[in-house]
């Protein structure tokens, strides 16, 4: 009973399909284990509904398969079961197909007008559901950016892979420097600050490629990279969210996509040190003691936006 109490607390919607069985006995209570569940989802208020089989089409069925297909040990406590089941939402079935069509109406009015929250406790993550719109709109841009790839890959025919990845890369780079994301004050030295997300990747890159999750024992910082960043990265096919093993959380991390690119922009940065390091030993070896105007610097491939965690 307490393996099932669980379950019923963890799930949205507490089902029942209710045949011409009543179901292994609990010895104490001498109810049965279908209807001791049944009845704490009701007192746990938990949404349900239940699938009846008709009388009509129970006989059918113990006419043509044998008595089996019947409640010989418990006939009065089924009919009780079954009275009390019936005085609730319900509804009958005769087959399968009736209770694929119970299922689906069921759910989907449900999901319509109620605040389901899945298997992760609401009191354990954030609210995501202002993401749902943003998330629609850069899966447009998403789709605007895989049209522009797709006619580079078409011109880039010849070309050697890397080179064309290395394209679809500076593409990909420029679009994730153009969407921003509000960090908020605790998360920002007690200061709101708008950052892009390719900067929030970069300079969180080695807390991703780990992995962040959304359990109920992350960081605020992790939750919030979670939460704000992984959706809009894993759009762009640059991090993957996955169930892990023997947990409840989910986690996200960087794809295969996803170290590439950092990769690319960890050797531009280098290429980059290596062309300012040139320049300032040719200046040195030509004797010229005068400052050279407007040397290179280092390039900023992101701004600082690393987020530290609390403790």
């Amino acid at each position: 009973m307490s393996t099932i109490k669980e379950w019923i607390d963890e799930s949205d919607v507490y089902m029942l399909i209710l045949g011409g069985r009543y179901g292994s006995v609990e010895k104490t209570s001498g109810i049965s284990y279908t209807e001791l569940e049944y009845d704490y989802a009701q007192e746990q208020g938990k949404p349900s509904f239940a699938v009846v089989i008709t009388e009509s089409a129970l006989e059918a069925k113990i006419c043509s398969n044998g008595t089996r297909w019947g409640e010989k040990e418990n006939p009065k406590e089924l009919s009780l079961f079954r009275e009390k089941v019936l005085s609730n939402i319900s509804s009958f079935f005769e087959d399968h197909k009736d209770i694929k069509l119970c299922v689906h109406e069921s759910l989907a009015d449900f999901a319509a007008n109620r605040d389901l929250k899945g298997w992760v406790s609401a009191d354990e993550i954030i609210d995501t559901k202002p993401l749902f719109d943003e998330i629609k709109k850069l899966s447009d841009e998403n789709k605007a950016l895989k049209e522009t790839i797709a006619n580079l890959e078409r011109r880039a025919a010849t070309v050697n892979k890397q080179d064309v990845q290395s394209e679809k890369f500076t593409e990909l780079q420029k679009v994730l420097n153009k969407i921003d994301i509000k960090i908020p004050a605790n998360l920002a030295d007690g200061e709101e600050r708008t950052v892009d997300l390719l900067s929030l990747f970069f300079k969180n890159k080695e807390a991703i490629v780990n992995g962040v999750t959304n359990s109920g024992q992350a960081s605020e910082a992790e939750s919030f990279m979670y939460h704000n960043v992984c959706p809009k990265l894993q759009v762009h096919g640059l991090t993957i969210n996955e169930k892990v093993s023997g947990v409840r959380y989910r986690r996200s991390c960087v794809s295969a996509l996803g170290n590439a690119f950092l990769a690319q922009m960890e050797r531009k940065i280098v290429l980059a040190e290596k062309k300012t390091e040139a320049a300032e030993e040719k200046t040195l070896n030509s004797g010229e003691n005068e400052p050279l105007v407007n040397a290179p610097t280092k390039k900023k491939v992101a701004r600082k936006a690393k987020i530290t965690p609390k403790a």
